[in-house]
């Protein structure tokens, strides 16, 4: 799993006109080639009426799964420029399909390739990305003597306190960045002189939006 990685927020559409031909950016996650061609699939249900539906998706940790399809039109002037957007915005696990209308203005191959490279970035940035950091749980269990030091402590700290559980013990869930849990650990020993039971809890990712700079 990766520890910090970038991708679509949502799914989305997004539409922009040029020379009169409509191109509407459709977004969305996919975590496995079966979901990024069941996406394209129904958007091509939906748009099949459309001149073409054109697509890439890169999938993979390592980006080991890419692909780019230029539905008609001219080779390497549609699947490409959108997926060398998802490359350049260093995306993993998504998916565009740029729908075309078109509206009788023919743009030439570097139009074409301008209009969906713009298209795709535009949906993009419409539809949002997020960067997606693994986070470990940690569950803290002390008496209730020191909840209110703990989270004034935790509420000043980088690590982000998740909720209180108030049981026999009270027991803070805390997310930890995977590769600090041992200086968490250390940080929680010390501050309770070492009466604070500390345990892990799950791996999952936490999301915040991310803008483009």
């Amino acid at each position: 799993m990766l520890a910090v990685y970038r991708t679509v927020k949502q799914t989305g559409t997004h539409e922009i006109v040029i020379e009169k031909s409509r191109f509407i950016a459709h977004c969305a996650r996919a975590e496995s080639e079966a979901e990024a061609q069941d996406f394209i699939a129904e958007i091509k249900r939906l748009h099949r009426d459309a001149t073409h539906n054109c697509s890439a998706y890169l999938i993979g940790e390592n980006d080991q799964i890419q692909k780019a399809n230029d539905d008609g039109e001219p080779s390497g002037t549609a699947g490409v420029p959108i997926l060398e957007v998802l490359k350049k915005k260093k995306l993993k696990d998504t998916v565009v399909v740029v729908t075309r209308y078109f509206g009788g203005i023919k743009l030439g191959a570097g139009g074409l390739i301008r209009a969906y490279g713009k298209s795709a970035s535009e949906g993009l940035n419409a539809t949002g990305i997020v960067e997606r950091t693994l986070m470990q749980s940690m569950k803290v269990s002390v008496d209730y003597t020191w909840i209110g030091k703990l989270e004034n402590e935790l509420r000043s700290s980088p690590y982000i306190l998740n909720g209180v559980d108030y049981a026999e013990k009270a027991i803070f869930d805390v997310f930890v960045k995977e590769n600090e849990t041992g200086e968490f650990t250390a940080w929680m020993t010390e501050l309770t002189n070492g009466q604070a039971s500390i345990t892990k809890g799950s791996l999952s990712y936490l999301e915040k939006d991310w803008i483009e700079k």
